[in-house]
Formats: structure tokens, sequence, C-alpha cells
């Protein structure tokens, strides 16, 4: 009860600030497993479309976010949990497949669950191919996918800043894809590979991006 009335605190202080435009959020199914797939502009992309929806969403987060002892940290713990966030370590050999695995675990309740295909924010403003734990999550799980387009997220935080700025942006859920025709065929790596483009090119024409045929790679450092 006390994560729901903060999260619509959240919620409403997240239109207020961002001015949001809102298209086919009728669209994401109200009951049964579902997958939201969302292109990846900036750090606050996971924060947004859990507060535009009213369905809870989970997401995953770094477990150092939830384990800050100090009044800061706390608060930050509670407020992650509040969004819907699941912590998961991401610092070993294992990551990957423990993230799919918490994935998995939410959706056989028949929850909804965000995923960003890319893998990682796009720093050059283009849509980059899609890696297939999205398909691989669909198929195993029997969910649903609802391709979401962000749409001037990054000038809300663009790269370097830790701040978001107060800035119009417009959020675009996309009709629910259903894969079912490939039911039994989740270990093919071929069929895993078109289900997860045809999610980027559903995200592609609800986006406006262009779209790179190759994984973004970020820049040395």
């Amino acid at each position: 009860m006390f994560y729901r009335a903060l999260r619509s605190v959240l919620s409403f202080l997240a239109k207020l600030y961002l001015r949001p435009t809102v298209v086919g959020a009728n669209l994401v199914p109200t009951s049964g497993p579902v997958i939201l797939a969302i292109n990846h502009l900036a750090v606050v992309d996971s924060f947004v479309v859990p507060l535009m929806l009213d369905r809870k969403v989970a997401f995953l987060a770094k477990s150092e976010y939830f384990t800050g002892t100090s009044v800061k940290g706390r608060l930050v713990a509670t407020l992650f949990r509040a969004l819907g966030a699941i912590p998961v370590d991401r610092d070993n050999s294992r990551a990957a497949l423990h993230s799919l695995e918490v994935a998995g675990a939410v959706l056989d309740r028949g929850e909804a669950f965000a995923i960003h295909p890319e893998g990682t924010r796009s720093l050059d403003g283009k849509l980059h191919r899609g890696r297939t734990g999205v398909a691989q999550l669909a198929l195993e799980h029997k969910a649903r996918v609802v391709p979401v387009a962000l749409i001037g997220t990054d000038r809300v935080q663009p790269a370097g800043t830790r701040v978001p700025r107060p800035h119009r942006i417009r959020v675009v859920f996309g009709e629910p894809l259903d894969f079912s025709r490939y039911e039994g065929l989740g270990n093919s790596l071929p069929i895993r590979r078109a289900v997860t483009d045809e999610v980027m090119y559903a995200l592609m024409e609800l986006s406006g991006q262009e779209y790179v045929d190759s994984y973004h790679k970020r820049p040395a450092a």
C-alpha cells in the first residue's frame, strides 16, 4: 500500500516535470505476462515508462542502489522499489543469465517487465541492433511484446549529466506483438533473431529513429 501511494506521487511529479504526451497506453494488456521493449536514449528511460502506466511494471536495476545505509541511500532504495525496480548484481560472470532468470520469474507471475533490447543507451541518437534476450523471454515465457518509443528523453538527461532537466517528452506505445506462432522454437537462434528484429522494426517505426544494424558500442574511455 505504501509503495503504491508513493508511486502515485512520483507519477504525478514526473508528469508535471516532463509534461509528457502519451500515445497508445490503452494498448498495453492489463493482465498476463507482457514485455515492454523500450528504445534507450537516457538513463531516466527505465523510470519513465513505469510512471506512465497504471499497471505495475518491473525492471532491473543495479543492486548497489538498494544497499545504501545512509539516509540518502535508504531513500534511493525506497524510491526504486516504489517504481518497480528489482535489484540484480551485474558484476559477476552469471550476470546476464541471472537477469534473464529474474525477468522470467516476473513474467511467470503474469506481470509486466520492461527491457531495453539495445542493451545500452544510444549515444548517437540512432536505434541500434537489438540483443536477443527480449526474444528469449517472449518465447520461453509466452509473453506478448509491446514496443515503446521514448522521444525527447535525451534532452531531459543528455549524456554526462546527472540531474534530469524539465523538457517535454513523448511516449508512444505500439500494438502488442504476439509470437505464439514460434511456440516450441525458443532454442533456435535464427528464430530469436527474427523475433528481435521484428521488435526493433516496430520500435523504429514508432520512434522515427534511424536504424543501424550493429550493436551499439560505447567509445573507449
